[in-house]
């Protein structure tokens, strides 16, 4: 693999010197501790620490086109042997007058946005930090949608062919907006495999107020809507489809914020979204403060509560990002 970087990185040189504008570097590094306690939930708990380097190098044409290769260097601590899980990076990326085009194996972070944690948990951030497929977006002062294919799995003699879809955007109008969520999973079959095909989505829709102005904080959102969920494995069982109701507010003041969901339905089976969805009532309850947050580093503590039925999970996380680049014209 490395090897293949190499040769990538040297491709990437050689297209710069016959048609180059600007060379471009950036390092990415993100250390995380996630301290998860579920068993009153009868979830799966862990601890999840370890640390993030993602330096990359490429160039940039015209001021729309960009190719970039590099590499994602994971350390779990006390994860033997040291270095062990290191993905490559190469995307080539359009970007002009709120359109933006990946394609390629891409860092998913800043990307998909603020994604509803039902439809996709946080642990992929840890051990999923690439998106490897397609990513279109398009933004504008009030309105914006994106869309992507991540292709998790090639189809093999011994690997499941799968990929995931996804889909998401928001309207704002004065002080109103509306917002969706889609993902959708499918499993298909090996080469020459007998597994069923699975499809597993799940969509939310909210219409929420933004009340910024009226409350003295630096931000306040409220919202609600309608989450739901389908899930069918062809031939085992017909397409499940749960509903509920779903509501969260936001609030933030200089370096401290406070996020409530809560949830009231039908239980969900969403393979990649946060598993106390699997409950038919749940209540989340984020505490965090963020000591700092420009420039290049940005860094939060957050206590999570986690409400179900008769039960209160508990959580801490503490995430820190570091970002730097730079940018050098050589014609």
């Amino acid at each position: 693999m490395l090897k293949r970087s190499s040769f990538l990185l040297l491709l990437l040189f050689g297209t710069y010197t016959a048609y180059g504008q600007l060379l471009e570097w950036k390092v990415g590094a993100f250390g995380f501790a996630d301290n998860r306690e579920y068993v009153k939930a009868g979830l799966y708990s862990q601890s999840i620490l370890g640390i993030r380097m993602a330096p990359e190098v490429g160039i940039l044409l015209d001021s729309t086109h960009r190719l970039r290769a590099g590499i994602d260097f994971l350390q779990e601590f006390g994860a033997k042997p040291f270095g062990a899980k290191v993905l490559p990076i190469v995307y080539y990326q359009y970007q002009h007058a709120g359109l933006s085009f990946f394609i390629g194996a891409f860092p998913r972070v800043h990307l998909k946005g603020d994604y509803p944690k039902a439809l996709l948990n946080d642990t992929l951030l840890y051990d999923r930090p690439n998106m490897e497929g397609l990513f279109f977006q398009y933004r504008s002062h009030s309105f914006h949608e994106q869309v992507w294919v991540d292709w998790t799995s090639r189809q093999t003699h011994e690997q499941r062919e799968q990929f995931m879809v996804g889909l998401s955007g928001k309207i704002a109008w004065n002080s109103f907006f509306l917002t969706h969520a889609l993902t959708m999973l499918h499993t298909a079959n090996t080469l020459d495999g007998d597994y069923p095909v699975r499809d597993n989505a799940a969509g939310l829709l909210q219409l929420g107020i933004d009340l910024n102005q009226s409350m003295g904080l630096d931000s306040l959102t409220v919202a609600a809507g309608v989450l739901a969920s389908l899930d069918r494995i062809r031939g085992v069982y017909g397409a499940r489809t749960p509903k509920g109701f779903i509501a969260e507010v936001k609030a933030a003041y200089k370096a401290w914020f406070v996020h409530d969901t809560f949830y009231k339905g039908q239980a969900h089976h969403i393979i990649f979204g946060d598993r106390f969805y699997t409950k038919d009532t749940y209540n989340r309850l984020d505490l965090g403060w963020k000591p700092f947050n420009k420039g290049h580093v940005e860094g939060s503590f957050v206590f999570s509560l986690h409400f179900t039925p008769g039960q209160i999970s508990n959580q801490q996380m503490i995430q820190l990002r570091y970002r730097f680049g730079q940018s050098l014209a050589l014609n």
